[in-house]
């Protein structure tokens, strides 16, 4: 952990008050980000939908230390979120952010890339996803600022990646090797996972939901699949999109598999006794519903996108 006054310090000479207000209402001034692991840092973002009572704030964001640079593995909803980041960071180390790395194209993952410019790092993520992020980025953009409002998103800015990865990949922090893994589509059909080999923490983005009802932007049956595969990949901790700093592996795929397998059987029974999707969205997963937070806002999506992969088969 870093100290309270370290931390502010490296955020410049502000009042406690306006620091909370300007940046993020939910980032942990108090104690900076958690270290999960020698020179492994994770900010927890909230629970929640994107809202002005968050500002963006609502993904993990990983940094990991090397002894000749330093790594971001996603920035936040916001210009004004990664500006946290970056200053959380500044605190910890003085070596160059040398990459910042997305994990998928959503929002709460990448908008706060632009907080990074000046360090003038490489952005690297899966090679489908600038261009799944440029097809997008209008609508992103749009929504996240109707969402948490105009000062919140201020200097909000698409900043693609300048490296797209298509296959396995390291790059050396110093005495630091971190292996990087373009996934089949699953969660989006550009996710990335990052492994830090040096403490074996599995960097998972979205790929894991934790507490948090996941999202369905890809294939079902892909991301089943790649579950499977996963569990039989080492690791001593894992670091999901959303839900805890850290957590235990294998283990904390179990209640994410249980619930997409739930929606993918379920849709599967509708879809063989001749139900239509708005019958599926009304009974199919509902015995899910207590073990998610935002359930609610997620769940329906989620079946109507299985529905709409699995009636194929």
């Amino acid at each position: 952990m870093i100290s309270r006054s370290t931390f502010l310090k490296a955020a410049g000479a502000l009042t406690i008050s306006t620091f909370l207000r300007d940046l993020s209402r939910s980032w942990a001034v108090a104690v900076g980000p958690a270290e999960v692991a020698p020179g492994v840092f994770v900010h927890r973002g909230a629970h929640a939908v994107i809202g002005p009572e968050n500002g963006g704030d609502i993904s993990n964001i990983t940094m990991i230390i090397g002894n000749d640079a330093a790594a971001v593995i996603d920035t936040g909803g916001s210009a004004k979120i990664g500006a946290t980041a970056r200053a959380a960071i500044k605190a910890i180390t003085d070596k160059p952010i040398r990459y910042v790395i997305n994990t998928h194209m959503h929002p709460d993952h990448v908008f706060g890339n632009v907080a990074f410019t000046d360090d003038k790092p490489e952005y690297i993520a899966h090679h489908k996803m600038a261009r799944g992020l440029s097809t997008r980025a209008e609508r992103y953009l749009a929504v996240n600022k109707a969402a948490i409002g105009d000062a919140a998103f201020e200097g909000t800015k698409v900043v693609l990646p300048t490296r797209g990865l298509s296959e396995v990949t390291e790059i050396d922090l110093g005495g630091r090797i971190l292996e990087l893994k373009p996934r089949a589509t699953a969660h989006t059909d550009n996710d990335l996972t990052i492994l830090d080999k040096t403490t074996g923490t599995l960097i998972l983005g979205d790929l894991l939901f934790s507490g948090h009802c996941p999202a369905l932007d890809g294939s079902i049956k892909g991301w089943l699949k790649l579950i499977t595969e996963m569990r039989q990949e080492k690791a001593e901790r894992v670091i999901p999109g959303h839900g805890p700093a850290s957590m235990t592996w294998p283990d904390a795929l179990t209640p994410l598999e249980r619930y997409l397998r739930t929606v993918a059987d379920e849709v599967r029974t509708m879809i063989k006794s001749g139900k239509t999707l708005a019958e599926a969205s009304k009974t199919v997963g509902l015995s899910e519903k207590d073990a998610w937070l935002l359930f609610d806002e997620f769940h329906v999506r989620n079946v109507t996108a299985a529905f709409a992969e699995l009636e194929w088969e």
